[in-house]
């Protein structure tokens, strides 16, 4: 596409500067870039949405009337949407953090029909790295196991989740984090559904597992507190927009249905 075609169309915009993303209103500016104060000289097309293209700008520059804020601050857009912004940060990390090859040590250029950084000098082919995750909402009769991190300071309280270790099946994985961060053993753990989560590039695989035996015992080291709740006695909850809230959403109305 030409650098016209690409000025002329309306378009969402993903400017990013150093982790955050230009938002206007909470949303991504949508429009012509340059009604929208963007330097469409250097975008990259991640996607389109709702027949409009998607653009990732790597820029310092603030577009008109747009704050930088965390990915976060997208969370109540439609998943389809921020799927797209997701990708585009991560692309931006990978440019910043994969500069040099892996290999050989020299200096890696953005290829954007591979969108992965290319060693010009041993042709290897650096993809953003990201790391799978599991997240898992353990049932016990009716309630739903919360546990609450010292990084959560307003008191959110949300399900257990945790890095994939070389050589683990997803579902190992479960039961090893749920065992390791709560002294509770789980079964029948069953796949749900994934989101991409930039912060900064992981892959979130969500599953629901159902409780097997121990008593509960967190870890302090990872977390501040783990509890048993049902819908009655619901602490803070991670934001809509996240795959940990449709777990426990999914959860209790299940639990509804089995009254």
């Amino acid at each position: 596409m030409s650098q016209f075609e690409i000025d002329s169309q309306n378009a969402y915009w993903c400017v990013i500067h150093d982790r955050d993303i230009a938002l206007v209103d909470q949303n991504l500016p949508y429009g012509k870039a340059d009604a929208c104060g963007v330097d469409a000289s250097k975008a990259i097309q991640v996607g389109e949405y709702q027949q409009a293209p998607v653009y990732w700008v790597s820029s310092s520059v603030v577009p008109n009337n747009a704050v930088f804020q965390p990915l976060r601050a997208l969370l109540h857009e439609d998943a389809a949407l921020f799927n797209l912004a997701s990708r585009a940060m991560q692309l931006d990390i990978m440019r910043q953090t994969q500069g040099y090859c892996s290999i050989c040590g020299t200096q890696t250029e953005f290829s954007q029909d591979l969108m992965a950084m290319v060693c010009g000098s041993c042709n290897q082919w650096h993809y953003p790295r990201i790391s799978p995750c599991i997240i898992v909402a353990v049932r016990r009769e009716g309630k739903i196991l919360l546990a609450q991190h010292p990084r959560h300071r307003n008191g959110m309280y949300t399900v257990i989740a945790g890095f994939v270790e070389a050589g683990e099946t997803l579902e190992q994985c479960v039961v090893r984090e749920v065992k390791e961060e709560t002294g509770v053993d789980v079964g029948n753990v069953r796949y749900v559904g994934s989101q991409p989560w930039a912060f900064p590039s992981n892959l979130m695989m969500a599953f629901m597992a159902d409780y097997v035996s121990g008593d509960l015992k967190p870890d302090y080291n990872e977390l501040t507190d783990a509890r048993w709740c049902d819908e009655s006695d619901l602490p803070v909850l991670p934001p809509p927009g996240t795959i940990a809230r449709r777990l426990i959403e999914d959860s209790l109305a299940e639990f509804r249905q089995d009254v």
